[in-house]
């Protein structure tokens, strides 16, 4: 395999570098984004999350020249109020590809802040907007209005949290397998955020928590596409053996991924050692 990355890799992993538990400070984390951007996993790399209180009080404003082309990610710290200002406020040298937004839960059902945020995202007609909803009452009835909102042309997806702080921030490897299961029936494309640190799930002797493998993920992706039911996508979440995951990855390698369009890592390396290390990836000369 040469160096530069599978198909199945692509945009894989979000730079999250300025959010916990890395939380480099911006004007670290932009120059070290043009870094992995020119280096030879770049295809690996997605856009660079920003809070978008950064850009609305244009604190990544001399961060950038013009001529930069850098791609955002914007994340919603501001709240659905807070955004248009900051959309307003993104300097020139930056494109926003996506804003990703926490849904307001009432009564733990996502739809009536759902709602609110579909009416933003038709207001904006571009980029890509992602609704993270809770693993909570009225989920499915919350993708359903997703599916229904992209049928009428609204750029929307789901984004689902698998880690954090707390120890009910991680799913069970059924809750996942659920929630890939009822976006694979959807069609419905998906993003994860926080807890996937490494390719093979695990515990975390830091801090006491197993966490999701994105390797786990990913074949649990691949075989959703295949039609797999919830049994097998949570077999291959649980599993904290390898061996079993690079059977469909190495057979999807060549394609791109089905539905999961990514997630962000607060670090872009650890990732790409553990695909090194899996022999999914070979290894470049500029790391």
């Amino acid at each position: 395999m040469s160096t530069q990355l599978p198909r199945l890799l692509a945009g894989l992993v979000d730079d999250a570098a300025v959010f916990p538990p890395g939380s480099a400070p911006l004007p670290e984390a932009v120059p070290a984004h043009r870094r992995h951007r020119l280096s030879w996993y770049a295809e690996l790399v997605g856009p660079l999350l920003v809070p978008a209180s950064a850009v609305a009080t244009r604190a990544l404003h001399p961060l950038v020249d013009p001529a930069d082309d850098l791609v955002v990610g914007l994340i919603g710290d501001t709240g659905l109020d807070g955004l248009p200002a900051a959309l307003a406020a993104v300097p020139p040298g930056v494109t926003i590809r996506q804003v990703e937004v926490a849904v307001a839960v009432r009564g733990e059902d996502p739809q009536p802040g759902l709602t609110t945020l579909l009416a933003l995202a038709r207001s904006l007609g571009q980029p890509t907007v992602y609704a993270e909803i809770p693993l909570a009452v009225g989920l499915m009835g919350a993708l359903d209005l997703l599916v229904g909102a992209r049928a009428a042309g609204l750029p929307v997806a789901a984004k689902f949290r698998t880690g954090g702080p707390a120890a009910e921030l991680f799913p069970t490897p059924a809750e996942l397998a659920a929630v890939i299961h009822a976006c694979q029936q959807r069609k419905l494309p998906f993003k994860l955020t926080a807890g996937l640190h490494h390719a093979v799930r695990h515990l975390d002797p830091a801090t006491g928590f197993t966490h999701h493998g994105f390797a786990n993920v990913l074949a649990a992706a691949l075989v959703a596409a295949e039609e797999a039911g919830v049994e097998q996508i949570t077999e291959l979440l649980t599993t904290t053996d390898p061996r079993p995951l690079l059977a469909p990855i190495a057979q999807g390698l060549a394609a791109a991924r089905p539905l999961w369009v990514g997630y962000g890592s607060c670090s872009i390396l650890e990732p790409l050692t553990d695909l090194i290390q899996l022999g999914l990836v070979n290894g470049g000369t500029d790391t």
